[in-house]
């Protein structure tokens, strides 16, 4: 069994070490209630709007080795713990910046992984760039996958992670109130449709004429739902996910199995 903690928080704007305080008492508070992995909301070391944060993203934007990856690889190690947390990564290039999702692991000294966000939103566009992977991270509780938030939408996606074989998908989020019913709709079906377990956090909190309500959820590989944290503010919760259910569920349910998968690249190629 498996247990997981939904780090469902607010940030401050631009507040880095405020909010990297704030991130490492909750890591602290999982651990002390025997979780296995924590999981926070999409670029919750700084706050989301990019238009508020303007060029401040360059700014705010890390490489390895710096302030959060130091902190929390130290916490992961000393805590025994899976940490999961969106970030602004720096590129290459002067200037360039990725919305990304960082995944810490006990055995490193730096993130195992950064996922950057493929599919960009809206004004994210202006400042972002786009990723271009999506990569299994395989950890001793298992295969591990992550999306970030505008990524859910897209089947494509979670599709390319499962037949990669993932176990687990985590999507961490920035995700408005006004799309809310399209949140539960996007969890829910990938995790049927793949038959995986879906680990989804979503912030909450207001910035700008945002409002990001929570609602941050655990989906079966069923589609059925295993824990919801409310919409009415600040949670922590957690949840356990067996991994021996995948393959029960895949048998009852057997999409994986009746992919066509030949099929559908002869009518993408087509068109």
């Amino acid at each position: 069994m498996i247990k997981i903690a939904l780090a469902q928080i607010d940030t401050e704007l631009g507040n880095k070490r405020k909010n990297l305080r704030y991130i490492a008492s909750l890591c602290k508070e999982a651990a002390d209630n025997k979780a296995d992995i924590i999981c926070f909301p999409e670029l919750a070391t700084t706050g989301y709007t990019p238009d508020l944060l303007g060029t401040r993203l360059w700014q705010l934007s890390e490489s390895r080795g710096e302030e959060t990856d130091r902190l929390l690889s130290e916490l992961a190690g000393k805590l025994g713990l899976i940490i999961i947390a969106g970030f602004i990564e720096r590129g290459e290039r002067t200037g360039q910046v990725f919305n990304s999702a960082g995944v810490w692991t006990p055995e490193g000294e730096s993130w195992l992984h950064a996922q950057r966000k493929i599919h960009l939103w809206a004004d994210e566009k202006k400042w972002f760039s786009e990723g271009n992977r999506c990569e299994i991270i395989t950890t001793p509780l298992g295969k591990l996958g992550v999306m970030v938030c505008y990524d859910l939408g897209f089947p494509e996606v979670a599709r390319i992670f499962a037949l990669r074989q993932v176990d687990i998908l985590f999507v961490i989020a920035a995700w408005s109130e006004a799309e809310a019913y399209i949140w539960d709709i996007n969890c829910a079906a990938r995790a049927l449709e793949n038959g995986v377990f879906l680990v989804a956090v979503n912030r909450w909190g207001e910035e700008g004429e945002l409002h990001l309500f929570g609602g941050s959820q655990i989906m079966a590989p069923d589609g059925q739902r295993v824990v919801r944290a409310t919409d009415k503010g600040e949670a922590l919760i957690y949840g356990n996910i067996d991994l021996t259910q995948l393959a029960t569920v895949r048998m009852i349910l057997p999409y994986r199995k009746d992919l066509k998968i030949p099929f559908y690249q002869h009518h993408y190629n087509e068109d």
